[in-house]
């Protein structure tokens, strides 16, 4: 009973806060500590630029310095002692808390934190062995990892941090900034995955080019929706008019001219504090296959922000919105997006991922020992309409990005199933058809069947000349109609001036 009330107030008091902006309240030392006068006699000459960028923070301002931050304890994992002291290169979460708790633990709860436990997924194989292998051998990994990882997925996901046995950090999980890193000290995340370091610029920290640097390319490219959007474009003509440095940022007050990544997902309202939860304002998570609310991941993992349903997650999300636009049009624009989310789902992934399963089982009866995952074109066909595709169209509704929408969207699921897909289960299910393995002939027969429902569906029929004759003829009559009132009045206007 004491477990399920502290969960109904910590919803609570993620929902509704405890007033319009947080404030981190921490006893503000009188002058800087001797410990970090020491380390700034010598690195402001050694780390010139590390000191400079110092002296802009707050930090420097509030006579917090570089021990304040590095300081550790010997027998910390990843401690040594430098010039009489003992310090730690990776400010953890752990150390942030010591004045920043309420947003570390906001953070540390938040699916952004838990970035890095997609390691074990599918993209990881990719990286490992479709795209890589071991040849980058390292104290850490003395039988090789691969630098497709290395590089690529634990930079934006997160690295779990090895710390050698001369105490060294090992260079294949260091440098590295990933949202979900693991560190030495058992701590998730980074908070300097969005505060650079060593100014901790706000300003810098709400602009949308900082979530860029994961959140681009074919697979979520929130960036390039954002460019894209009337948000983004008001942004950028009108950037000077952000009041980017203000101390509490809140929408409608401090600002008007547009909305930012951190203005909808993070920033205060008059009516919601600054959350760094970044999740407990979406209510759809774009990123699977089939559609999931958010806050199904946060259940699964048992954070107490699973208790923050998709309903409570979407009246967050709008109270935001409410901010610059009124109701009317932010509930219009919900059932615009969630129309694309169920056309993305009833038309493409719910019978797409079952003929995928079946396709696998048969090339799995066909070769036996020697199938190999994403060893067969329709791996890559069937991920890409998903991975790429699919979490396009459903990103760019969410954003209001109509070509993304479109053109890298609709249109790409479209061509890509009927131009790539179909074809290639059709080659499956021969495959199984003329094999030796009873087993592959009976599940191609079974992916078969199963196709021909999929393309005997209202969403496919149309390909193979059955297309509803009521809707061909409502949408000839929209042409005509169409031709009538444009191609006609172009005429007569042609014949007026000419």
């Amino acid at each position: 009973m004491k477990k399920i009330i502290s969960l109904a107030i910590i919803a609570c008091f993620l929902i509704l806060g405890t007033s319009a902006y947080a404030i981190t309240k921490v006893n503000i030392p009188k002058e800087l500590s001797k410990e970090s006068r020491d380390c700034i006699s010598c690195h402001k000459e050694s780390s010139v630029n590390i000191y400079q960028q110092w002296g802009y923070s707050k930090h420097f301002r509030a006579n917090i310095g570089c021990y304040e931050c590095h300081e550790a304890q010997k027998g910390e994992p990843d401690a040594f002692e430098h010039e009489g002291k003992f310090i730690a290169i990776i400010v953890s979460p752990k150390d942030c808390a010591k004045c920043h708790e309420k947003e570390v633990d906001e953070f540390v709860n938040s699916h952004h934190a838990k970035a890095g436990r997609i390691m074990g997924s599918l993209d990881n194989t990719l990286a490992e062995v479709v795209e890589g292998n071991k040849g980058m051998k390292t104290a850490g990994f003395p039988d090789g990892v691969s630098a497709a990882a290395v590089n690529g997925c634990w930079q934006c996901h997160g690295s779990i941090v090895k710390v050698n046995k001369d105490g060294t950090l090992d260079p294949a999980t260091w440098p590295n900034t990933g949202m979900g890193r693991v560190n030495p000290d058992g701590t998730e995340g980074s908070c300097t995955a969005c505060h650079q370091r060593h100014e901790f610029s706000v300003a810098q920290a709400r602009q949308p080019e900082n979530c860029g640097k994961c959140h681009m390319g074919p697979d979520h490219p929130q960036i390039e929706i954002y460019q894209e959007s009337k948000h983004g474009i008001n942004y950028y003509a009108n950037k000077d008019k952000m009041n980017l440095n203000s101390s509490k940022w809140i929408v409608g007050e401090d600002y008007s001219a547009a909305p930012t990544c951190a203005t909808c997902h993070m920033s205060a309202t008059t009516d919601m504090p600054v959350t760094h939860n970044v999740g407990l304002r979406i209510k759809w998570n774009n990123r699977p296959p089939q559609l999931k609310l958010a806050f199904e991941s946060d259940v699964k993992w048992g954070l107490a922000s699973g208790a923050v349903n998709g309903d409570m997650r979407k009246a967050n999300m709008v109270k935001v919105c409410i901010s610059c636009h009124n109701e009317n049009f932010v509930e219009a624009f919900y059932t615009q997006y969630e129309a694309q989310l169920k056309l993305y789902s009833d038309k493409w992934a719910k019978p797409g991922e079952k003929l995928f399963k079946k396709a696998t089982e048969v090339l799995k009866a066909v070769k036996g020992k020697e199938y190999a995952e994403f060893a067969q074109k329709i791996d890559y066909t069937w991920f890409e309409l998903w991975h790429h595709e699919g979490r396009r169209v459903r990103h760019a509704a969410s954003m209001q990005a109509p070509d993304y929408t479109q053109w890298h969207g609709n249109y790409d699921l479209a061509r890509n199933w009927y131009g790539s897909y179909v074809p290639e289960l059709k080659e499956v299910i021969e495959m199984g058809r003329h094999s030796d393995n009873g087993d592959a002939k009976k599940l191609s027969g079974e992916l078969e069947k199963m196709l021909a429902e999929v393309m005997n569906d209202e969403n496919h029929s149309w390909s193979s000349g059955k297309e509803n004759p009521t809707d061909k003829a409502e949408r000839d009559k929209r042409r005509k109609e169409f031709l009538d009132r444009f191609i006609w009045r172009d005429i007569e206007m042609h014949n007026y001036l000419f």
